[in-house]
């Protein structure tokens, strides 16, 4: 099990995955850097969170068209587990790997908070290892992290299962008070349809240390390993 975090000039998460990777759950990891053609050797692919080409014209927008997201499409289709946290989240979009859009805050700021996010669906690499509502508690840190999709779209994603995470109270009830960006339905995470894409707001990375204040980010990890292993 190998895990390939890319990098795109903008990019800051990677060195938390990578921390997490090798000093937590003792997996082994490497950074693809975007202009790479190939992401042979990995198992398991991680785009993280930052700003990526400087997130310039839209969020993820760029990044999209970075030589390494051909290899990532490809390796997407043929079933290998792929993650996108925050920024990543977004240019998996972009590319098309995942539903929807990710816009500006309805507040119009940044937001860096706690935040807590109720399992929709389990059946990914990523959730494999979570109960139906488990709740977890995981920062964000975004300016453009509301979820948006067309009615038509988000019917069939809500008909498929493919909406995997939403916000929610601590007690976890879906409510307008929980959601911080202004996402429909209070989406915070989605897959593709196989289900082996996955993208979400949150950084499950800064939620991987008990230091830290919470561990609830550790399972998406410990879940990706387990599928390929």
């Amino acid at each position: 099990m190998r895990v390939g975090v890319l990098v795109f000039p903008g990019t800051w998460s990677h060195q938390d995955f990578a921390h997490v990777l090798g000093d937590v759950v003792r997996s082994p990891w490497g950074f693809v850097w975007h202009k790479e053609r190939s992401v042979a050797g990995y198992d398991c692919l991680i785009l993280p969170g930052g700003f990526a080409h400087g997130d310039y014209l839209r969020c993820g927008a760029i990044a999209r068209f970075s030589p390494v997201m051909e290899a990532v499409v490809r390796f997407a289709k043929e079933g290998g587990p792929v993650i996108g946290s925050c920024n990543g989240f977004q240019i998996l979009c972009e590319a098309g790997l995942l539903p929807g859009a990710l816009l500006r805050n309805t507040c119009l700021q940044y937001r860096c908070q706690w935040v807590h996010i109720r399992t929709e669906n389990r059946n990914t690499p990523f959730t494999r290892r979570l109960a139906p509502g488990q709740l977890l508690r995981i920062p964000i840190s975004h300016g453009e992290g509301r979820y948006y999709a067309a009615p038509e779209t988000l019917a069939a994603m809500r008909a498929r299962g493919q909406i995997v995470f939403r916000y929610a109270t601590a007690d976890g009830r879906v409510t307008a008070e929980a959601n911080p960006n202004g996402s429909l339905e209070n989406i915070a995470g989605v897959s593709n349809e196989a289900g082996n894409v996955v993208g979400l707001m949150p950084h499950p990375e800064r939620a991987a240390e008990a230091l830290l204040g919470s561990q609830d980010g550790l399972p998406l990890f410990l879940g990706a390993i387990q599928t390929v292993r």
